[in-house]
C-alpha cells in the first residue's frame, strides 16, 4: 500500500477542469495543493488566476512567464522541421505540454512534492503528453489523474460541481466548448463541436476575423531568417515571443490560420478540433520559401520524408525521447544555410509568397533560364533520361505489364 500523498503540484489553467480539480484534490486527498500556471501568451486568461486559485484552496501559487522559452525552444525547433500533423494541425497544444510538465516537475522538486496532477481527460492526448514528461524527469513520481479516478464523468457534471462550490469557470451552457490558448494558437473542442457536421459559431473565434470580414486591401510584409529561425519583420528585429505575437496580429487581422480538423488521437479515437494559428501559418509558409532557394534537393526531400514522423512524435507526447533528440539534431543540421529574406502578401485568409532572396541561394538563373546560356548542355539530358529508363526498358523487353 502506498503512503499517503502529502503535497501535490497541479498544472492549473483556471479553466473548468482544473478549477474543479483543485477543489477536488483538496477534498479527496486532504493535502497541500500547489498550483502552477505557465504564462505562454494566454493574456487575459491569466488575470486574477492567483486570487482564484487561493480562493479555491491552493496553498501556494506559481505563475511563471515562459513565453520566450516556449517560442525559442519549442515552437521554432518544430517550425525548422516544417512540422504539421495530418496535413493541417500546427501542434500548438502539443508543443506546450512538455514545457509545462517540465517546469511543473521542477517546482515539485523545489517544493518537495511527492505527486503531480493535471486536468487532462482519460480520452485525450494531453494525459500522455503530461505523464510521459513527468516520468522522464522523475521515474518514481506519483501521478494523480482525476479524470481517471472521480465520478464526475462529464463536462456537465463539472459545471454542476463548480456551481455547487461557488467556483467561477469560463465554460457555460451557452458556450459549452473548452479552449486552450498560447502564443502559437488557440484550440476549441467539446460542446457543439463534437458534431463534425456543425460549423463552429463565428463568435467563438478569438485571434482572427473571418476572412470575409478581413480588410479589402492586402498587406505586404517581409521576414528575415537566420539558420532557419525568423529574426525580423519588416526590418525590425524582435525576440522570438514578440515576433510570433506580431505575426499573430497580422495574420488575425487578415483572417489567416483557421483550421477545422477531425484528427486521429494517439489513444485511438477520432476527435474534432477547431484551431486558430495565424502567426504560425505565416511563419511556416515563409520558412519554406527560404528553404526553396537555399536547401539542397536531396537534403530537403529526406527531411520532408521525416515530417510526418516528427509531427507524430510531438503530437503523441514524445518531445523528451531519444528518437526526438536524434531527429531534431538532423533537422537542425539541414538549416545551416536557411537564411534570407521573404516577401509575403496577406489577404482574406491567404498568405502568398511574392519573393525570396538569400546570400546562401543555390538558385542559379544561368542554369534555370529558358534563354540561351553557356553553362548547361541540353544534350546531357538524353543520357540522363536513357539511364533512368534502362530498368523500365528491360522490364518491357521481358513483357512485364505495369501500364
Amino acid at each position: 500500500m502506498q503512503d499517503k500523498i502529502k503535497k501535490i503540484v497541479l498544472a492549473y489553467s483556471g479553466g473548468l477542469d482544473t478549477s474543479v480539480i483543485l477543489k477536488w484534490l483538496v477534498e479527496t486527498y486532504k493535502c497541500e495543493v500547489i498550483t502552477f500556471s505557465a504564462d505562454l501568451g494566454q493574456e487575459e486568461e491569466l488575470d486574477y488566476i492567483e486570487e482564484k486559485a487561493r480562493k479555491t484552496g491552493a496553498a501556494k501559487v506559481y505563475i511563471d512567464d515562459l513565453k520566450e522559452t516556449f517560442v525559442k525552444d519549442y515552437v521554432f525547433p518544430a517550425f525548422r522541421a516544417n512540422a504539421i500533423y495530418e496535413g493541417q494541425y500546427l501542434l500548438g497544444t502539443s508543443l506546450a505540454r512538455p514545457l509545462i510538465a517540465k517546469r511543473q516537475m521542477e517546482i515539485a522538486k523545489i517544493e518537495g512534492a511527492d505527486a503531480v496532477s493535471h486536468g487532462a481527460t482519460g480520452k485525450g492526448n494531453d494525459q500522455v503528453r503530461f505523464e510521459l514528461t513527468y516520468l522522464v524527469h522523475d521515474p518514481n513520481i506519483r501521478i494523480v489523474a482525476p479524470w481517471r479516478e472521480w465520478d464526475l464523468g462529464s463536462r456537465t457534471l463539472l459545471m454542476e460541481y463548480a456551481e455547487k462550490h461557488g467556483i467561477p469557470v469560463p465554460t457555460t451552457q451557452a458556450k459549452p466548448y473548452s479552449s486552450d490558448r498560447n502564443l502559437l494558437h488557440i484550440s476549441y473542442e467539446g460542446g457543439m463541436l463534437e458534431d463534425p457536421w456543425i460549423a463552429p459559431p463565428e463568435d467563438m473565434f478569438t485571434l482572427s476575423v473571418s476572412p470575409r470580414n478581413a480588410p479589402d486591401e492586402s498587406e505586404i510584409i517581409e521576414m528575415t531568417f537566420v539558420r532557419g529561425n525568423p529574426v525580423s519583420i519588416n526590418g525590425k528585429n524582435l525576440s522570438p515571443a514578440a515576433l510570433l505575437k506580431e505575426l499573430n496580429r497580422l495574420g488575425g487581422k487578415h483572417g489567416i490560420g483557421r483550421v477545422d480538423l477531425v484528427e486521429n488521437r494517439f489513444v485511438g479515437m477520432k476527435s474534432r478540433g477547431v484551431y486558430e494559428t495565424p502567426g504560425g501559418t505565416i511563419l511556416r509558409a515563409a520558412h519554406m520559401a527560404v528553404e526553396s532557394i537555399t536547401m539542397d534537393r536531396e537534403v530537403m526531400h529526406l527531411r520532408d520524408s521525416l515530417i510526418p514522423r516528427y509531427a507524430e512524435l510531438v503530437y503523441n507526447g514524445f518531445w523528451f525521447s531519444p528518437e526526438m533528440k536524434l531527429l531534431q539534431g538532423m533537422v537542425d543540421d539541414t538549416q545551416e544555410y536557411v537564411s534570407g529574406l521573404v516577401r509575403l502578401e496577406l489577404y482574406k485568409g491567404n498568405c502568398a509568397i511574392l519573393g525570396r532572396k538569400s546570400d546562401e541561394s543555390i538558385y542559379s538563373h544561368d542554369f534555370a533560364t529558358f534563354e540561351k546560356d553557356r553553362v548547361y548542355s541540353q544534350k546531357d539530358a538524353e543520357g540522363f533520361i536513357r539511364l533512368n529508363a534502362l530498368r523500365l526498358r528491360i522490364q518491357s523487353l521481358k513483357n512485364r505489364a505495369f501500364v
